[in-house]
């Protein structure tokens, strides 16, 4: 019998472990010394079969065992065999709110402009050119509603063009400019809707104010109700505050409310605005985390009684630790999506590695900008060097703060963001924000696996 290679970390009164192939399992003290050591006589023979089950050990020839390992350890990984499948068309970046929190631009972005057809049908080939039979084209903003018509005339275009593509539309709203024309569209072409709440009435209003002043929150809701109504795809995402911190059960509420059964409990990012504002509105990890655990439990406290709801940084980890199947999430994956999984069309034409890419360009940093509609192929796209260092230092078996993480075949890194808060695309930082983040919400999630049963049960109908 030998081991095979593993990460692990004392997890109370237990060890966690986990493998490339994406398995974990739990050992006390006993049996984790016995296993290191190589005392397999003296570990259970359930559990010894268990452990070579899920490639913690094996008995037979290497050459075997690592056929046999690498198909799972593929199966983590066939994000990397789809290549570019999210095209993001950022339609302006004018916008009818000023969130407090915007990452979209910051003060010093005065200059504001609208995506033309031209400009839109070059996006669209280059987005045409991808290995991918199956792709998403995303709008956004600012606020692409502002360029309803060019958002239309991009669909008609592409569904005249596509030949054999499988392309699916969605569009992040505020929903403020939405219209029956636009909903009757939206039908049509099965888009799906995807809009901002932030809990209720006193915390979206403070986060999400009208540019002329004003709250929000009624018109949202009123919107959300009229997407249901005729039967249009809608969800919601939240983005915390420091003021959301203090009541995480109101944002629940206004969840179930609405009846909306999918809840992202978002961390803010410091780029744009929210950089600007760190000091009103951001906290440390620590107390996001505090927050993330009793809103959680909250959200299980609903499926308990009954209604059916999902938080999306727990049901994008749980799918990957016990449903096996590794979302397509750009953020939460190794390599990360920037170019390789999501391409980002400004609305002047040029193309970034992915949304944060652009959001940082917009902050005076172009760094991440990859060509041009006007010049650019898709190849030529995937082979520039700014696409393959981003990649590069995006893989997490290549990062030593990373490799020897017990979480790290379910994280993912962005180096987007370590370079907007660190000025090098490598963190220099190890356990930084966003990384305490994450290790927090697993922590979470695998004390819930470990010593809850009845909560698994309820995780399993999240995948």
């Amino acid at each position: 019998m030998k081991i095979n290679y593993f990460n692990f970390k004392e997890f109370k009164d237990k060890y966690l472990l986990t493998n490339e192939q994406g398995n974990f399992f739990f050992l006390n003290k006993f049996d984790f010394k016995n296993l290191i050591n190589s005392n397999f006589d003296m570990l259970d023979e359930t559990m010894l079969e268990e452990l070579k089950k899920y490639f913690f050990v094996y008995d037979e020839d290497e050459n075997v065992f690592i056929e046999k390992a690498s198909t799972p350890y593929r199966d983590n990984k066939r994000y990397v065999f789809d290549a570019t499948c999210l095209h993001i068309f950022v339609m302006t970046n004018a916008c009818n709110m000023c969130c407090i929190y915007c990452q979209a631009q910051d003060s010093e972005q005065l200059c504001k402009g609208m995506m033309d057809k031209k400009t839109a049908e070059k996006a669209v080939e280059i987005a045409m050119q991808t290995p991918s039979n199956s792709i998403t084209f995303e709008f956004q903003g600012g606020e692409p509603l502002v360029n309803f018509e060019v958002i239309k005339y991009i669909v008609e275009y592409t569904e005249a063009h596509k030949n054999d593509k499988n392309v699916t539309y969605t569009v992040v709203t505020n929903t403020l400019l939405l219209t029956d024309e636009m909903i009757a569209f939206f039908k049509q072409f099965d888009f799906a809707v995807s809009t901002s709440l932030d809990g209720n009435r006193d915390i979206h209003d403070s986060n999400r104010p009208r540019i002329v002043g004003g709250g929000t929150y009624d018109i949202v809701c009123s919107n959300i109700k009229r997407l249901q109504e005729n039967m249009v795809g809608v969800g919601a995402i939240q983005t915390t505050t420091r003021k959301s911190l203090s009541d995480p059960q109101a944002i629940v509420d206004a969840y179930r409310e609405l009846n909306l059964h999918y809840l992202f409990l978002r961390p803010l990012t410091p780029l744009g605005y929210a950089n600007e504002h760190w000091d009103e509105i951001g906290y440390t990890a620590e107390e996001f985390l505090q927050f993330y655990k009793v809103a959680l439990a909250a959200i299980i406290q609903c499926n308990k009684e009954g209604y059916r709801i999902c938080e999306g940084h727990a049901s994008i980890f749980l799918r990957k630790i016990i449903g096996h199947v590794s979302d397509n999430y750009m953020e939460l994956r190794s390599p990360c999506g920037a170019g390789i999984g999501q391409l980002a069309y400004y609305y002047d034409g040029k193309i970034y590695t992915c949304d944060e890419g652009r959001m940082l360009s917009e902050m005076g940093m172009p760094d991440f900008q990859l060509g041009d509609v006007k010049e650019s192929v898709y190849d030529d796209l995937m082979e520039s060097r700014v696409c393959k260092v981003t990649c590069q230092a995006s893989v997490l078996e290549g990062i030593p703060q990373c490799c020897d993480c017990v979480y790290h075949p379910y994280c993912g890194v962005c180096p987007v963001i370590n370079y907007a808060m660190e000025q090098n695309i490598y963190s220099r930082q190890a356990n930084g924000y966003r990384c305490k983040i994450y290790k927090g919400i697993l922590d979470i999630l695998f004390e819930y696996i470990n010593e809850d049963i009845e909560i698994l049960e309820i995780f399993k109908t999240w995948l």
